[in-house]
């Protein structure tokens, strides 16, 4: 398979998971929408911009996974968006469903899909990976 579709199919499991992306980001410390952007392009190498992420944050609004305050300290207002206990406990679940998801792609051969063992215990705890 040639990098090109490698490439595709990487953004494809980002995208998949962009929810789950944004609340680890904002599991590690509140930021803006800009900042949110650009921590993806950071950490993932994939830009998506503010028309696919500002909906995504209104709709992990909505459903009570974050929670928006104005920041009226700079020059310019900004939206900072944080984790809500609703959203670490999203984060919790799921992260224990991609462990089994994982560990069944084992069982077909495609073991270089595990967790170290600091994950697992994570999983056992209250703490949740990092995204």
């Amino acid at each position: 398979m040639n990098n090109q579709t490698m490439r595709k199919a990487e953004i494809k499991l980002v995208r998949g998971l962009l929810d789950l992306v944004v609340l680890g980001l904002l599991k590690e410390k509140s930021i803006h929408g800009y900042g949110v952007i650009t921590s993806i392009r950071r950490n993932f190498g994939v830009y998506f911009g503010p028309s696919t992420v500002y909906p995504l944050l209104g709709d992990l609004e909505t459903k009570g996974y974050i929670k928006s305050q104005w920041d009226l300290t700079h020059d310019r207002p900004r939206k900072v968006y944080s984790i809500t206990t609703e959203g670490h406990s999203l984060l919790n679940g799921t992260e224990e469903s991609l462990y089994q998801i994982c560990n069944r792609l084992n069982e077909f051969g495609m073991n270089r899909l595990h967790f170290n063992n600091t994950v697992k215990s994570n999983i056992k705890g209250n703490d949740v990976m990092s995204i």
